[in-house]
């Protein structure tokens, strides 16, 4: 008897396209689930007649309860070589295999600017009178030549920021908890004193922050209090890192220019959210790693840890 691997939250309906799962066509049925599974009982009931699952990102959590649930599951693929919501010791009690794929880093670099670049310039504004036939020109644009981009976390996706940052005449800074001197000369940034300096000197901060119990509220009230009213805040990171209850108070109240997020703490976002109707936001649906070519290294990573996981000799295994 085959197999059966669930592909979650393909949205889009491409992740059979951009693999070749005919490698797998004589052990393995593949089913592609186009809808997110909302909640610990629909997960269980959909996922239990699943041997093998395919997970995208950290938007289904698999703890403990879920993976006790799902006695017939024995290999977990999860995109990227680092998940938060997996719980990899009960997954271990129960016989379950996770690994993971490689990802990489320039879609959300893509995204971010995307982001940065729409709010400075109004586009969204702007892009809906046209289409209307409403006002010609109601926006000024924030210029972004000799301005500061003040950037939390300058890792892989950070300094990439940092780069194209300076190819527009940006100055730079950066800040994380570990972040030296050296490393921010090699990126052409300037290190700040403080997450405080840098959030109150910058016209446009943006997050690249792995989500940690360090950086978990990060930004809270008092931190998004010292930006300045003409800032811009930018989020393709993780959701958890910026309080978004203050930020929907300074969006509603006005004491930032804008947000660009990309990340949220509901994934799909509820219909009554209050992130779908907050002013000054310019929201993206986790959009930050959806781009073709990753989506291809993530399907094809994962067709071969099941071609590994089924030869005996697991791949990519995690943690």
């Amino acid at each position: 008897m085959r197999l059966r691997c669930a592909l979650l939250d393909d949205f889009q309906g491409i992740a059979t396209e951009v693999a070749d799962w005919s490698v797998l066509a004589d052990d393995v049925e593949v089913v592609s689930f186009r809808t997110h599974l909302d909640g610990e009982d629909a997960l269980v009931e959909a996922l239990a007649g699943f041997d093998i699952v395919v997970t995208l990102r950290e938007r289904v959590p698999f703890p403990a309860s879920v993976l006790a649930r799902l006695p017939r599951l024995r290999l977990l693929v999860a995109s990227g070589m680092r998940n938060t919501v997996i719980d990899y010791a009960a997954a271990e009690a129960h016989g379950v295999t996770v690994c993971g794929t490689a990802s990489s880093s320039a879609p959300p670099v893509e995204l971010t600017w995307a982001l940065l670049l729409g709010l400075a310039r109004g586009l969204v504004e702007e892009h809906k009178a046209i289409r209307a036939g409403g006002p010609w020109q109601s926006t000024v644009g924030a210029d972004l030549h000799g301005r500061r981009l003040g950037l939390l976390g300058l890792g892989k996706i950070g300094s990439r920021v940092a780069t194209i940052a300076l190819a527009f005449g940006m100055r730079v800074s950066a800040w994380s908890q570990n972040l030296t001197k050296e490393r921010a000369d090699e990126f052409g940034a300037d290190l700040a004193p403080s997450k405080e300096d840098l959030l109150a000197s910058s016209d446009f901060v943006s997050v690249h922050l792995a989500l940690s119990d360090r950086t978990r509220g990060l930004l809270g009230p008092a931190e998004l209090a010292l930006l300045k009213p003409t800032a811009y805040l930018v989020n393709t990171s993780r959701a958890a890192i910026v309080d978004q209850d203050a930020l929907l108070a300074a969006l509603h109240e006005g004491r930032i220019a804008g947000a660009g997020i990309d990340v949220f703490d509901v994934e799909p976002l509820p219909a009554g959210h209050p992130m779908r109707t907050a002013p000054r936001l310019l929201a993206t649906p986790h959009l930050g790693y959806v781009s073709r070519a990753n989506y291809e290294t993530y399907y094809g990573h994962a067709v071969e840890d099941i071609t590994a996981y089924l030869a005996g000799a697991p791949v990519r295994r995690l943690p």
